[in-house]
């Protein structure tokens, strides 16, 4: 059966308008007809429904069944990515969407390779980078879309990502302490970040400032990672420990 994201003011009576790209996907591409079923997910609920009728621009359908989505994580996950190259950046987005993160925050650092000069520029990446986690929230059954914010700078990242109950930043040079060591102390939090740097890695007084902060400096094993693998090991990790990926699904 098809999924498709709503906002709430496309549920109106007991129907649902669905309009836009899941439209033109709809009609075109699954030649859908009247009585085809589907699924539309809208903040954190997953209703079942029935097309009613098939307009040149929408798709009118009856509510038939309503029910709370359970894929959402009671850990909900910031990670804040350095920015790496574009083709890096989207397989980041994609994979840590279906690894249940709750958003994704560009980080400009100082060894960042990739770099976005212009408001345009950004505008046009974030506009690819958010598709990108909705087709993956799509294919894996979240009951929400994790957002994709503007890009901001370290110092921006580190106060923003502190303000979680619980804050990491995965560092090289870090071999004495690992997520194992600190997830004791914080068992049913809720909320967590995560500071990954990009291809060249974070400059020593970048980690200082995260520590200097609370930021807890961790290490993800004895080799290397590269940086789109780093976010994903560390999201994994977190997911397991405190969040729902070793309960299984209920």
């Amino acid at each position: 059966m098809s999924r498709y994201f709503v906002e709430e003011a496309q549920i109106a009576n007991g129907r649902i308008n669905i309009i836009g790209e899941d439209f033109q996907h709809l009609k075109k591409v699954l030649r859908a007809q009247i009585k085809d079923e589907v699924t539309v997910c809208c903040g954190g609920f997953d209703y079942t429904a029935e097309i009613e009728k098939i307009n040149d621009s929408s798709i009118s359908c009856v509510i038939t069944d309503v029910n709370k989505n359970f894929t959402e994580s009671p850990l909900k996950v910031t990670l804040f990515q350095g920015l790496p190259k574009s083709d890096k950046m989207e397989l980041i987005i994609q994979k840590c969407v279906e690894l249940g993160v709750w958003e994704i925050v560009p980080v400009i650092t100082e060894r960042c390779v990739s770099r976005i000069n212009t408001d345009k520029d950004a505008k046009n990446k974030l506009a690819r980078w958010q598709k990108i986690a909705r087709e993956a929230a799509k294919q894996c059954n979240r009951g929400t879309i994790p957002n994709i914010l503007y890009p901001i700078t370290f110092k921006e990242a580190v106060e923003m990502a502190s303000q979680a109950e619980l804050a990491v930043i995965p560092y090289e040079k870090e071999s004495a302490v690992g997520l194992k060591n600190i997830v004791p102390r914080y068992e049913g939090i809720t909320s967590g970040s995560i500071i990954i740097g990009p291809e060249g890695g974070f400059e020593e007084k970048e980690v200082q400032l995260a520590e200097d902060r609370g930021v807890k400096k961790i290490s993800l094993g004895p080799r290397i990672l590269r940086t789109e693998t780093a976010g994903m090991v560390a999201l994994s990790l977190l997911m397991y420990e405190l969040g729902d990926v070793s309960n299984g699904r209920t």
